[in-house]
This record gives C-alpha cells, sequence and structure tokens, in this order.
C-alpha cells in the first residue's frame, strides 16, 4: 500500500502538472488581454465596441475584484497542492494558504454577484455561474473546517475540489474557441470573434461541469495518504 501511495506521489502528478500549467496559462493569457482591452478605456472614461468588454469596462471594480486575487490563487494553489512544497516549506504553505484563501473566497464571492449583474451569456451563464460559484465557495469554507478540525487528509480533498472549479475558466475558454470555430466553418459568421451568447452560456455548464467530475474521478483514484 505504502509503495502505491509512493507511485501516486511520484508518477501520477507528472502528466496532471503539465494540463495544469497550461490551464493556468490559459487563464494568464486572457488576464492579459483583458486588462490591455479594458484599462485605456477606464483610464480615458471611453467605451469599447465590444458589448462583453463594455461590462468589464462599466464596473472595473466588480470584475477586476474578481480577476485580480482569483489570478492570484491559481498561480499560489498548484504550490500548496504539492507534497513536495508541503513537506519542505510548511510554514510558507501554511502562511500562503491564508493569503490564498482570502484570495479565492473574494473571488469566488464575486463571481457569483458578476453572474448576477452581468452574465454575457444569459440565464445558462448566470445559473452555471451561481451552481459552479457556490460550490467553489462551500468547498473553500469545508477545506478550512477541515483544517482547523486537524482532518488534513480530508482538507487536501476539499482543496482539490476548489482548485478544480477555479481552473476550469480555462476550460470555458477552450470550449468558447471551440464554439467560435464551429459557427465560423459552419455557419459562415466569417466576422465573429465570439461565439452566440446561447453557447457562450453552454461552455459555462460543460467546462465546469467536466472538472467537477474529473476531480471527484482524480480523488478516487488518490489514496488519502496524510494529506
Amino acid at each position: 500500500m505504502a509503495g502505491v501511495a509512493q507511485q501516486g506521489r511520484t508518477g501520477r502528478p507528472r502528466p496532471v502538472a503539465v494540463v495544469i500549467g497550461v490551464l493556468v496559462t490559459i487563464v494568464l493569457v486572457f488576464f492579459v488581454r483583458r486588462l490591455v482591452t479594458d484599462v485605456p478605456h477606464v483610464l480615458d472614461g471611453t467605451v469599447p465596441d465590444d458589448d462583453l468588454a463594455e461590462k468589464y469596462v462599466a464596473h472595473p471594480w466588480l470584475a477586476y475584484g474578481h480577476m485580480v486575487p482569483g489570478v492570484v490563487y491559481l498561480l499560489g494553489a498548484p504550490l500548496q497542492l504539492s507534497h513536495r512544497f508541503r513537506s519542505r516549506h510548511y510554514t510558507l504553505h501554511r502562511r500562503l494558504g491564508r493569503v490564498l484563501l482570502g484570495c479565492a473566497l473574494l473571488s469566488g464571492a464575486l463571481s457569483v454577484v458578476l453572474g448576477i449583474v452581468f452574465a454575457w451569456g444569459g440565464g445558462a451563464e448566470t445559473t452555471a455561474t451561481l451552481v459552479f460559484g457556490s460550490w467553489f465557495v462551500a468547498c473553500l469554507v469545508l477545506a478550512f473546517l477541515a483544517i482547523r478540525g486537524g482532518h488534513v487528509a480530508q482538507h487536501r480533498r476539499w482543496m482539490v475540489r476548489a482548485f478544480a472549479v477555479g481552473v476550469g475558466v480555462a476550460t470555458i475558454r477552450i470550449w468558447v474557441g471551440v464554439f467560435t470555430g464551429i459557427e465560423l466553418g459552419l455557419l459562415g459568421m466569417q466576422d465573429r470573434t465570439m461565439p452566440l451568447r446561447a453557447t457562450f452560456g453552454v461552455a459555462f455548464w460543460l467546462g465546469l461541469t467536466m472538472h467537477v467530475a474529473f476531480a471527484e474521478w482524480w480523488l478516487r483514484r488518490t489514496p488519502a495518504l496524510d494529506g
């Protein structure tokens, strides 16, 4: 059994780490693109032509109050979930965990608000944001309660669930690209850079559902270990 656990620690994370790196990079690329698009309009007080960008420019504090802490969380969470990092830098792990928990809770709570205030994808995006944003926050709270109670393995499992939802933002972008490509290829909408609003909401459901399901599959395959 110990051999299986050791194999899980040294073998399994390698391909998963690559996938996580790719997904976090996708989030960073879109975050930088968002900054490049929005900041000039916010500073100049102008309105962008893109109706999606218009919503971000109209509510910059709300939008970036969600995005900036979210990016900080996604950059730090992989370290927190790394057994090697935890075992070698446990004090830093605990201190960084407090910072990242605060960032994640703020980002998650504001994602729910954003889904209500201005969901570009309509009702499908709103309901997806409410469901998965609430699940994200719930996982974080349960992870915090678990570690406060000394249940390290349960803390680890709830944090895995939370991170799976958080990094699911990247997979949403992948689905948006897929739907946009389908529309360009099949419907002849050559001037489109975004999918139809209805499929934008579907991308939220598909991307986040996939990540929740994968997290549960991963946890079932991964021994509880010692956290």
